[in-house]
C-alpha cells in the first residue's frame, strides 16, 4: 500500500511549494506525458503514463513509498480524485488543487460562471451534452477527442449559439476563439479544449435579479410555484381536452423530462406542456402546423423564462429533420404520427385519445412499434367552490408507451 498519495493539479503556472515538496519526496509519479516531463519530477522515481485510471490506481495501491499523481486543473472537479478514492482501491489522498480548466476558460472570456451548467462530452454522452446546450443559456463543455467543438456544432444544427473555444489552456499554445456555432464545424480544434456555449440574453423579460444558486440563471426558481397549472391566457376557441391541466400533469409525470433529455412536443397547442418540460431542465422542440399555436408556445416559454425551440410543420413529415428524442408527447395526429415517432425509438411516448376506438388504434400502433402500452381513462371535473357546481368536465384516454429496453442503444442515451 502506498504510504501517501498526493494528487497535484497543474494549470500551467509554476508549482506551489506544497506541490514541489510532495514531488521531491515521490518514489512514484503518475501523469500524462507533459506532466512527467516537468523538471520537478525526481529522476529516480517510477513513472506511470496515465491511460486507464483504474489500472494506474491498482499500481499505486500496490506501491511501497510515496506516490504523486499529476493532473490538469483541479483534480477534484471531474478529475482523478473520484477514481482514486473509489472503495475498491482503498486510497487516501491529499489534494493540492490548481485552477480548474472551466474557471480558467471563463476567466479568459471575462465572464461570470456561477450561472453556468457544466457538462462532460465524450462519444457516449455527447448527445446529452448537446441537449443541455439547447436548454440552457450558458454551458461549459469539457470536451474529448471525437466529442469536441465541431461535433457540438453539428448536433446543434438549427439552434443559434455563440462558442468561446479555449484550446490548450495554461500552455504556450493557448488560444481563445469566439465564433457562432454554425462556423465551429469548419475548423480543426486542438485538444484539450473547453467550449463555453452561450445562448444569448436571458429568456425572461425585464432586469434579471441576482442569482443565489449555482448552475441556474439569475432569477431561479421559476416565477410561479407549482406546475400543470391553468394557462395564463387560454387560446382562442373552445378548450380542447388535450390542453387540460389534469391531463398535462399526468403526461408530464409519465414523460419524466430531465436535464440532458430532448423532448418532442408534437401538436404543442398553447405551449403549456412544452414550457413546463423545459422548466424541468430538458431541451424541448415544440412542433405545430398552426402558426398561431407556434406563437402561443413562444409566448408561454418567454412567460416562464425557459428556452423552447419551436418548429412549424405538419407531422409526420416535419419529424424527419429533427434530432433524436428521448421522450415524446403527441398532442394530435393519431396512429400515423405514433408509428412515425415509434420508428425513432424514444424511451417514452405519451399521447391521448378522445374515444375508445382512437385509443385502441393508437395502442395498437405503439405495440406494433415494440412498446409496452399503458392506457388509463382520466376524468377531471372543475368545480366552482362557491356553490360546488360543475364548471368544466374532461374525459380522455391517456396512453403511454415504454420502450422495453430502458438502456437504449443509441449513442449518449441512458435509462429512464
Amino acid at each position: 500500500m502506498a504510504d501517501r498519495v498526493t494528487v497535484i493539479g497543474w494549470d500551467g503556472s509554476p508549482l506551489t511549494r506544497a506541490a514541489t515538496s510532495a514531488l521531491s519526496a515521490a518514489t512514484l509519479v503518475a501523469g500524462a506525458a507533459h506532466h512527467l516531463a516537468l523538471p520537478e519530477v525526481p529522476a529516480g522515481a517510477e513513472r506511470i503514463r496515465l491511460g486507464s485510471l483504474d489500472l494506474a490506481a491498482r499500481r499505486i495501491a500496490g506501491h511501497r513509498g510515496s506516490a504523486v499523481v499529476l493532473a490538469d486543473g483541479d483534480p477534484g472537479f471531474f478529475g482523478v480524485v473520484r477514481t482514486l478514492r473509489a472503495p475498491e482501491h482503498g486510497l487516501e489522498v491529499e489534494v493540492v488543487p490548481a485552477v480548474s480548466s472551466v474557471a480558467a476558460a471563463f476567466a479568459r472570456a471575462g465572464m461570470p460562471w456561477d450561472d453556468a451548467r457544466i457538462v462532460v462530452a465524450h462519444r457516449r454522452t455527447l448527445r446529452r451534452a448537446v441537449n443541455v446546450c439547447r436548454a440552457h443559456g450558458k454551458v461549459a463543455v469539457l470536451t474529448s477527442p471525437g466529442a469536441g467543438p465541431a461535433e457540438l456544432a453539428l448536433l446543434l444544427d438549427g439552434v443559434h449559439r455563440t462558442f468561446v473555444i479555449c484550446e490548450e489552456l495554461g500552455t504556450d499554445r493557448e488560444q481563445v476563439t469566439v465564433l457562432t456555432s454554425d462556423k465551429a464545424a469548419d475548423h480543426v480544434w486542438r485538444d484539450p479544449n473547453v467550449v463555453i456555449v452561450v445562448g444569448g440574453a436571458p429568456p425572461s423579460a425585464g432586469p434579471a435579479p441576482t442569482g443565489w444558486i449555482a448552475g441556474h440563471e439569475a432569477g431561479y426558481p421559476p416565477p410561479r410555484r407549482g406546475w400543470a397549472l391553468p394557462p395564463a391566457e387560454p387560446g382562442p376557441g373552445p378548450a380542447d381536452e388535450g390542453e387540460s391541466p389534469a391531463l398535462r400533469a399526468a403526461q408530464l409525470a409519465r414523460l419524466g423530462p430531465r436535464t440532458g433529455d430532448l423532448v418532442w412536443d408534437i401538436g404543442s397547442g398553447g405551449g403549456a406542456l412544452a414550457a413546463e418540460a423545459a422548466g424541468f431542465g430538458a431541451a424541448v422542440i415544440a412542433v405545430d402546423a398552426d402558426p398561431a399555436a407556434c406563437g402561443r408556445t413562444e409566448a408561454e416559454a418567454r412567460r416562464l423564462g425557459v428556452r423552447v425551440q419551436v418548429v412549424q410543420g405538419r407531422a409526420p413529415q416535419v419529424l424527419e429533420r429533427l434530432p433524436e428524442p428521448d421522450v415524446v408527447r403527441i398532442g394530435g395526429g393519431g396512429a400515423v404520427v405514433v408509428t412515425a415517432v415509434a420508428d425513432r425509438r424514444p424511451q417514452r411516448i405519451v399521447t391521448h385519445a378522445s374515444t375508445r376506438d382512437r385509443a385502441e388504434a393508437v395502442g395498437a400502433a405503439l405495440a406494433a412499434g415494440g412498446y409496452e402500452v399503458e392506457c388509463t381513462l382520466l376524468q377531471s371535473v372543475e368545480l366552482d367552490p362557491g356553490d360546488w357546481t360543475e364548471k368544466d368536465r374532461a374525459v380522455v384516454f391517456l396512453l403511454c408507451g415504454r420502450h422495453p429496453d430502458p438502456s437504449d442503444s443509441r449513442p449518449g442515451a441512458t435509462g429512464a
